[in-house]
């Protein structure tokens, strides 16, 4: 492959919903312009996007594929994003180093809401859309319904249609262009007249286009009212600045069948015309929270500051490590040595590749605006900037969703336990949505993402790398507390010949109120019936309540303990003594103190189409969840609520079942409530028997 200059890159994010035929559209466009002799398919796991063994078997994209795509002697960088919700950071990585967003939308379903993710994405890093209608070719399929529910779903764009269906379903025979009116049969690049029956569809079109064109600039404006139309020039003119301008939101319209290949070759044309080349769209720098957002001073070109944002990276036990990265500023050479600006370390880079899925073109440079991958970068990970010492850069990155679906993990083998930690950092620096923890309460390793496909991917791509782990629901992480006041008095005690113990503490715990503290320690004794320096002594053996609970075996917090009195032997007194008695008061004041499980509260908040919403309400009454509200926003509808965590654990499935897969929810942390009697009493009964059964 040969190496293209700024003007001649062009770099595309392909969206949409799961099914919304990205992958199958890849396999057309790359046919069209030779780069393959056969379609693959999905089915037969034989594609470039999905070359992943994981794909394969599951016939899902996971993960985003580089397919380059030469045609008129210009390189589109297409990143072919999975449309599985669960995969929501990889479309985030990849529409953050692009210049369009390519959005399909299935003819027979309409927009979903992977449409919606990529909409509110693309919004996010200003990036301009395109809608290509795909699928047209298929059994109930409309354009004109799907470019209306496409109008209500996003009322403040306007779609402009550009190609028109000749024919839907299966009597779909070729596209029209609107600008050119002239029409593509078949698989071709032809161009021939189109139906006379569609020429005032046509018409009603092409005045469309001509107004979005004449909204570009004033100048075009302004010969539009004087003329009443525009020349051929004019409207290509302006409905490319139109397009390339994501502020003004205008939004050009495709329509194709990628499985036959039909209306292929205009879209080609169009992602040259319609999509900025990298030297006209501007460079966000890292900003801090609260700070502006700043921005490279000069276009992006080779003469700039070195500045690649590393938007990927992959594993492979054999291969090693591969870092994706865009050039936005600046030119690489194979071999040449670079600074890391996050890990503030030299980094050597071997040979440059170019990639088109699995395959690997070797190149000498990489210009600025292309995108390319190198293997075996030492320290380099994902969200990482590489530029040169002298001159050093942080581009910024992507904010990426909370997680939402966690699993506890165990190593199979103590070899696999060995290695563990080490595999649970490579994924997860592969992939910021997914993140690990040892968790303090429950004492377990948690590992989490944004649904159980995604964490089983994970879990999959560790077994491959060697590492073999062990997924189990993961244990709540239950807090003890109290709920009223309470004192205690306990002597401790022991004689057995030679040197004694003796200590007596009173206590008294107060429960604190949110947000103040989680233990505080108080002396307020006075008059010297104990000395001062056992007071350490006494807290210590607090403390090692507070880790391991009272109760049922959680963490206790908010909880103020004071010793307030208490009695020590001249002789007998020592600081273990102490220890003792104020661990032993601590308990026992604790339990008459009204003591209470908290569970965690987590806000949710649930979009769906407006059909589930009932479902989707009565489902959070039976989970022990408060709505909060409830809202309708063009055939969509939100739900949000304050649900026990106890009772999300498995709600992506859950979800996925009540809505087809059309549904989507964000979850994060609200606060911690008292556990119900009826559930918490069981819970505290199981640890009672096992602590006692321990004790026998």
């Amino acid at each position: 492959m040969k190496e293209y200059t700024t003007e001649f890159i062009r770099n595309v994010a392909l969206v949409g919903h799961q099914g919304s035929g990205k992958t199958s559209l890849v396999e057309a466009l790359l046919y069209t312009t030779g780069a393959i002799t056969r379609m693959g398919k999905i089915t037969e796991g034989n594609t470039v996007s999905d070359f992943d063994e994981e794909e394969k078997q599951r016939q899902l994209s996971l993960t985003t594929a580089l397919v380059p795509i030469e045609f008129q002697d210009h390189k589109i960088n297409l990143l072919d994003c999975p449309g599985f919700t669960d995969f929501l950071g990889e479309m985030k990585n990849a529409i953050r180093v692009c210049d369009s967003v390519l959005v399909a939308v299935d003819a027979v379903a309409g927009p979903e809401v992977g449409t919606e993710l990529a909409w509110q994405v693309a919004d996010e890093f200003n990036q301009p859309p395109i809608v290509i209608i795909n699928k047209i070719n298929r059994e109930n399929a409309s354009y004109s319904r799907t470019l209306e529910a496409l109008r209500e779903r996003f009322p403040h764009y306007k779609f402009i249609p550009v190609i028109l269906p000749i024919g839907e379903g299966p009597a779909f025979k070729g596209v029209i262009n609107v600008l050119t009116q002239k029409a593509y049969y078949g698989v071709g690049s032809e161009r021939s007249e189109p139906p006379a029956e569609m020429v005032d569809e046509i018409s009603t079109a092409h005045i469309a286009l001509v107004e979005a064109a004449a909204e570009a600039n004033e100048v075009l404006m302004n010969k539009y009212f004087e003329e009443q139309d525009l020349g051929f020039e004019d409207i290509r003119d302006g409905m490319r600045a139109a397009a390339r301008d994501a502020d003004l939101r205008t939004v050009p319209v495709f329509v194709a069948a990628g499985e036959v290949n039909i209306g292929t070759f205009p879209l080609l044309e169009a992602m040259i015309v319609y999509v900025s080349p990298p030297s006209q769209r501007r460079v966000a720098l890292r900003a801090e929270a609260g700070e502006e957002v700043q921005f490279l001073n000069r276009p992006q070109s080779d003469e700039g500051p070195l500045a690649a944002y590393v938007f990927k990276t992959t594993f492979d036990r054999f291969i090693g490590t591969m870092n994706y990265f865009r050039l936005f500023s600046g030119s690489l050479k194979s071999g040449g040595t670079y600074w890391n600006s996050d890990k503030g370390q030299e980094e050597r880079f071997g040979q440059l590749q170019v990639l088109r899925g699995k395959e690997q073109f070797p190149v000498p440079a990489l210009h600025a605006g292309d995108i390319g991958a190198c293997a075996k970068l030492a320290v380099t990970g994902t969200g990482d900037t590489i530029s040169t010492k002298d001159k050093q850069i942080r581009l910024r990155q992507p904010v990426y969703p909370a997680p939402i679906f966690s699993v506890a993990i165990d190593p199979k083998t103590p070899q696999d336990g060995q290695k563990m930690g080490a595999i649970l950092n490579q994924l997860s620096q592969a992939d910021p949505t997914l993140t690990w923890r040892n968790d303090g309460n429950t004492k377990q390793v948690v590992l989490e993402g944004m649904g159980d496909i995604h964490v089983n991917v994970a879990l999959s791509r560790s077994e491959r790398m060697g590492v073999h782990l062990i997924p189990s629901v993961p244990k709540v992480p239950l807090k003890e507390a109290i709920t009223k006041s309470a004192k205690a008095i306990h002597r401790h005690k022991k004689q057995s010949g030679g040197a004694g113990q003796f200590a007596e503490v009173h206590m008294r715990l107060e429960p604190i109120r949110d947000g103040e503290a989680n233990f505080e320690f108080v002396n307020e004794v006075v008059g010297g019936a104990i000395d001062k320096s056992f007071m350490p002594s006494i807290e210590k053996g607090i403390h090692q309540v507070l880790d391991n609970g009272v109760i049922a075996g959680y963490p206790v917090v908010s909880v103020r303990a004071a010793v307030y009195d208490g009695k020590m032997h001249e002789v007998d007194s020592k600081p273990i003594a102490f220890e003792t008695a104020g661990r032993e008061a601590f308990k026992e004041a604790f339990n008459s103190a009204n003591p209470v499980l908290m569970e965690p509260i987590m806000l949710v908040k649930v979009t769906v189409p407006e059909a589930n919403m009932g479902d989707i309400i009565s489902d959070f009454n039976t989970r022990r969840g408060r709505v909060q509200g409830m809202d309708s926003d063009a055939g969509r509808s939100v739900v949000t609520a304050y649900v026990p965590q106890a009772e999300m654990l498995r709600y992506s499935n859950d979800l996925r079942s009540m809505t087809g897969g059309r549904g989507v929810y964000t979850m994060e942390f609200s606060s911690y409530e008292v556990v119900p009697a009826n559930i918490a009493q069981p819970i505290i009964a199981a640890f009672k028997a096992a602590h006692s059964s321990s004790e026998e």
